[in-house]
């Protein structure tokens, strides 16, 4: 009868501890899942934050296409406003030397540079007193 006992005990330790290992076991299995869900969870997450971001990043390569297309086209206008600005300079060069009445002045200016008096500037020009003293009176703000 001590044998049976003793086979009773034994098998008791048996189930309770093939119990406690099952429940050892579960608990680990529900925390495994746990686990794989918040990694799930963290996997959308990431998946949502990388879409947003590839959409954004289409949105600023659309808007630094437009911004290098304006650029682009203002620097053509600037390109353009330049070669105007040139041309006109030419053509107001050529016009001053065209111009006899433009010499005389030019060459008055010279003078006042080099220090000539009004009655010199007036007689060597052939200009009235007072184009003379306006050219005076400007060649002195300028300097």
């Amino acid at each position: 009868m001590l044998s049976v006992v003793q086979d009773n005990l034994a098998f008791i330790v048996v189930t309770v501890t093939s119990g406690i290992l099952f429940l050892i076991c579960l608990g680990f299995i529900f925390g495994l899942q746990k686990k794989l869900e918040q990694s799930h969870k963290n996997q959308k997450f990431l998946k949502q934050q990388l879409e947003e971001a590839t959409a954004q990043t289409e949105i600023l390569r659309s808007e630094i296409a437009e911004f290098r297309s304006g650029l682009m086209s203002i620097g053509k206008r600037l390109l353009a406003c330049e070669n105007f600005a040139k041309d006109l300079a030419q053509q107001q060069a050529a016009q001053k030397y065209d111009d006899p009445d433009a010499k005389i002045y030019s060459r008055a200016v010279k003078m006042i540079e080099l220090g000539a008096d009004l009655d010199e500037i007036m007689r060597e020009c052939e200009i009235p007193r007072a184009e003379a003293e306006l050219l005076l009176s400007l060649h002195q703000k300028q300097s």
